[in-house]
């Protein structure tokens, strides 16, 4: 899977601190239930930085590549897992303005949140309403930011277009099925069992299309009734991603968000001459680097959708710290349909 954005330096340790908190940590690059349930300094605020007391994490599938050293992104030992978080301010350190202690607020790091505290620059962190309840907003900045960038930036989305989504009960999925809709797209969720599609119908999918039962290909033109599809949003890769695009419309975008089945597609370029399409690459770390400004605007306005109840922020399941390897678990053995939450 491709990485979704360039890593912040999160401090793994502060030695010069004495009040314990609690953190999950890989100490070496391994499988789940290799990680340390263990103690760390409490964190105080360096300059430029403030210190978040962590209400939820939210855990993501490239944080089982990332504790297995699988990732493009390796983090120093020992390092916490778990990219994004929610919580409240506890300290601001010199020289930040704009935050003050007691602030609600949603963040990520790149890694580190799985955690009870984290110190962070003050620019990764958005404010959020006392309406947006933690577990929620702990699990809208990856998988909801990289779908926003992915339909409005990227692709350009137009109301009546067709919407086809790979992986479609995962989180960027289900965070693609629901922005789609608010877009005026019409959705086309394609998925590996009914239950998962039942599920994606839930959330507002237009058509479902059960890749482990009919090719992916003749189903997009099926329900497209030979047209094809105008954008299609493949987080998965692997086998699935060539029939997909065989089966886009004239002019269409191919989103390329990662690859989540573990293996990068080799796509003929013919394709994309003979379908006058475009194969558009979604890297958002790089996005929220090169256009910081393009970023908060597309937060806000998704922190304002999840607070009106316009995206789900769907949270499938929800552990104790202490439990995180059973939730990576349940990630890698494709159990999820939304997001798992982590509770320090």
């Amino acid at each position: 899977m491709t990485a979704l954005f360039r890593p912040l330096k999160v401090r793994a340790s502060f030695p010069e601190c004495e009040v314990p908190m609690k953190a999950i940590l890989c100490n070496r690059f391994g499988g789940p239930d290799d990680l340390e349930f263990a103690d760390l300094p409490d964190p105080a605020p360096g300059s430029g930085e403030v210190v978040v007391a962590i209400h939820a994490a939210a855990l993501n599938f490239f944080d089982t590549l990332l504790i297995a050293g699988k990732y493009q992104m390796k983090p120093p030992f020992p390092f916490s897992p778990a990219s994004e978080f929610a919580g409240v301010i506890e300290n601001v350190g010199a020289g930040v303005t704009g935050f003050a202690p007691g602030d609600r607020v949603l963040g990520y790091g790149g890694f580190g949140a799985a955690r009870e505290k984290i110190a962070i620059p003050p620019q990764r962190v958005v404010k959020i309403p006392d309406t947006l309840d933690f577990d929620r907003a702990a699990g809208i900045t990856v998988i909801y930011g990289t779908t926003l960038h992915a339909l409005k930036d990227r692709a350009k989305l137009k109301s009546g277009e067709t919407l086809a989504v790979l992986g479609a009960s995962g989180g960027t999925g289900l965070a693609a099925i629901e922005i789609g809709k608010l877009m005026g797209a019409r959705v086309i969720a394609c998925a590996s069992s009914d239950d998962k599609l039942a599920f994606c119908r839930e959330r507002g999918a237009d058509d479902v299309i059960n890749y482990a039962k009919e090719d992916v290909k003749e189903g997009l033109r099926r329900v497209t009734a030979g047209k094809g599809v105008d954008v299609i949003y493949d987080p998965v890769g692997g086998s699935y991603a060539e029939p997909a695009l065989r089966s886009i419309a004239w002019g269409g975008r191919f989103l390329v968000i990662g690859f989540a089945a573990g293996e990068i597609p080799k796509i003929p370029l013919n394709l994309a001459l003979l379908k006058g399409c475009d194969i558009v690459g979604v890297f958002w770390g790089a996005f929220i680097e090169r256009d910081p400004k393009g970023h908060q605007a597309n937060m806000a306005e998704l922190v304002r959708w999840a607070d009106e109840g316009k995206i789900s922020a769907h949270v499938h399941a929800v552990y104790p710290l202490a439990e995180t390897p059973a939730a990576l678990k349940a990630i890698a053995e494709r159990k999820v349909m939304g997001k798992v939450i982590l509770r320090p």
